[in-house]
């Protein structure tokens, strides 16, 4: 089944945010590109390399809740292991 999810308002903001960030980490900024990119874009979903940054964003324990949610969306719309 093809991906129908798309990054919400808060979610893109979060990544906004995120991208602008002087201080954020290079998987933090990958995430939040990819969850960007997927605004009004049903059709596409995060690549690998992008997932991986996302979960490792995610399992950070010093990353800010704006990056864990721009992370979070990317992770959500990756493609699932067959």
């Amino acid at each position: 089944m093809a991906n129908t999810k798309t990054t919400g308002s808060k979610a893109a903001s979060a990544a906004s945010k995120t991208l602008q960030n002087n201080s954020t980490g290079a998987n933090s900024k990958t995430a939040a590109g990819s969850a960007l990119s997927q605004t009004n874009a049903p059709k596409k979903q995060t690549s690998a390399p992008a997932a991986s940054a996302a979960s490792k964003v995610l399992s950070d324990g010093r990353t800010s809740t704006q990056s864990k949610s721009a992370a979070g969306s990317a992770l959500s719309q990756a493609k699932g292991k067959k």
